[in-house]
C-alpha cells in the first residue's frame, strides 16, 4: 500500500503522523511511503532522515493526499483538506467528531473511509491509541495550570507545592481515567493537595490504592464539585465519553463560587469541553478570562513536546497502520477494537455514538 504522511498544519502543531522508526517498519513490510517535505521538522528529523528510512520525500501536501491510498495524521483534517479525500482512500487520525459537526460533513462528503485513534478499544475496552496522548495531556496539565496560576500569567500569584509555612494550591482533578491520573501524579509530585472526583467506586477504590493516601478520592456529585469548587486553585477537567461530547461538569453559574484568579485547565475540549465556558484555544495563546476565573483550554496540548507525544503515538498506532496497510478495511473484520475505530465510511457515519451525539 501507498501510504502518506501530509504536514500537520494546525495552529502550533508539531507532531508527525509517522516517526523515521515507523517508516523503516512499514518499508520493511512491503508498503510505499510519502513523507511531505518539512513534515518531520517539529521533532527535528529533516527530509534527509526520512529518506535514508526509505521515504519518498514530495513537495506538496496534494500530492500526499493524491497519491496516497492511506493518509496517516496526528490531528484532524482541515478544512481544504476534506477536499482533497476521495472515496476509497483510509484516513488514520484523531477525529474528534462529536463537537464538530462540519468536519463530519466534510468527511462525509468526500467519501472517505475514516478511522478515528480515539475511538479505536481493545480487548478490555480501553482506548489503546488514545491512552499516550491522554498520558501527557494529563501530566503537561498540571504544568499549564502552575503556569496560569502565576501572577504574570493573571493567575492569583500561588506556587503550587507551597513552601514551608505557607500552604500549596488545591488542586481539584475531575475524572480519574488516565488523563486525570497522570494529571494526580504530577501534581502530588510537586507538593500540591490533590483531590480527584469519580464516579466509579472501583476506580476510587484503585486511585486510593495507587497513591497510598496521597490523594483525596471523592464520589462525583453535583454538590461535591460544588464544595470543592470554592476551595479549588486549579481545576482540572479529565472527564472522557468515548466518541461522545463531554459532560458540561461546572456551569457558567459555578464559576461564581470559585476562588479570582482561579485556573480552569480543560483536557476534554476535543471533545467539546467539560466547563460549559470552555472554547479551544491555542499554544500561541491559550488562556482567557470569564467571570474573573482564568480558563487555558488548548484543543492540541501534546502538540506542545512533539518529541515526546511523536513518539509515544507512534509506539501505538504502528500495529494497527501495518494491519490496515496489509489488508486495507479487510482488517476491520480481523480486529473488532479497530473496527470501533471507523467513524465515516463512504459518506455515512457509522459510529453510532458519533451520530447520535451529532443528531445525523
Amino acid at each position: 500500500m501507498l501510504v502518506g504522511v501530509p504536514r500537520e498544519i494546525k495552529n502550533n502543531e508539531f507532531r508527525v503522523g509517522l516517526t523515521p522508526g515507523a517508516v523503516r517498519e512499514y518499508r520493511h513490510h512491503g508498503h510505499q511511503v510519502i513523507v511531505e517535505t518539512g513534515g518531520g521538522a517539529g521533532i527535528g528529523a529533516g527530509d534527509e532522515v526520512y529518506a535514508q528510512s526509505g521515504a519518498e520525500i514530495v513537495a506538496t501536501p496534494q500530492e500526499v493526499f493524491a497519491r496516497a491510498e492511506m493518509v496517516v495524521k496526528v490531528k484532524e483534517p482541515q478544512p481544504h483538506e476534506w477536499v482533497q479525500l476521495r472515496e476509497g482512500q483510509i484516513l488514520f487520525t484523531y477525529l474528534h467528531l462529536a463537537p464538530d459537526p462540519d468536519q463530519a460533513r466534510g468527511l462525509m462528503a468526500s467519501g472517505v473511509s475514516a478511522i478515528a485513534y480515539e475511538t479505536v478499544t481493545d480487548r478490555s475496552g480501553g482506548l489503546p491509541l488514545l491512552a499516550p496522548m491522554s498520558e501527557v495531556a494529563g501530566r503537561l496539565s498540571i504544568e499549564a495550570g502552575a503556569a496560569a496560576l502565576r501572577a504574570v500569567s493573571g493567575g492569583r500569584g500561588l506556587l503550587l507545592g507551597g513552601v514551608p509555612g505557607v500552604p500549596p494550591a488545591n488542586v481539584v482533578i475531575l475524572g480519574g481515567g488516565v488523563v486525570g491520573t497522570h494529571a494526580a501524579r504530577v501534581a502530588a509530585g510537586m507538593g500540591a493537595h490533590v483531590s480527584i472526583f469519580d464516579r466509579s467506586l472501583r476506580r476510587l477504590r484503585q486511585l486510593d490504592d495507587m497513591f497510598h493516601g496521597r490523594v483525596d478520592t471523592h464520589f462525583s456529585t453535583i454538590a461535591a464539585i460544588e464544595e470543592a469548587l470554592a476551595t479549588a486553585d486549579v481545576v482540572i477537567g479529565a472527564v472522557l465519553v468515548p466518541g461522545a461530547a463531554a459532560p458540561k461538569l461546572v456551569t457558567r453559574a459555578m464559576l461564581a463560587l470559585m476562588k479570582p484568579r482561579a485556573v480552569l485547565v480543560d483536557v476534554a475540549i476535543d471533545q467539546g469541553g467539560c466547563f460549559e465556558t470552555s472554547h479551544p484555544t491555542t499554544h500561541a495563546d491559550p488562556t482567557y478570562e470569564v467571570d474573573g476565573v482564568i480558563h487555558y483550554c488548548v484543543a492540541n496540548m501534546p502538540g506542545a513536546v512533539p518529541l515526546t507525544s511523536s513518539y509515544a503515538l507512534n509506539n501505538a498506532t504502528l500495529p494497527y497502520g501495518l494491519a490496515l496497510a496489509a489488508k486495507g478495511l479487510g482488517a476491520l473484520d480481523d480486529d473488532p477494537g479497530l473496527k470501533e475505530g471507523l467513524n465515516v465510511d463512504k459518506g455515512r457515519i457509522v459510529s453510532a455514538v458519533v451520530a447520535q451525539t451529532l443528531g445525523f
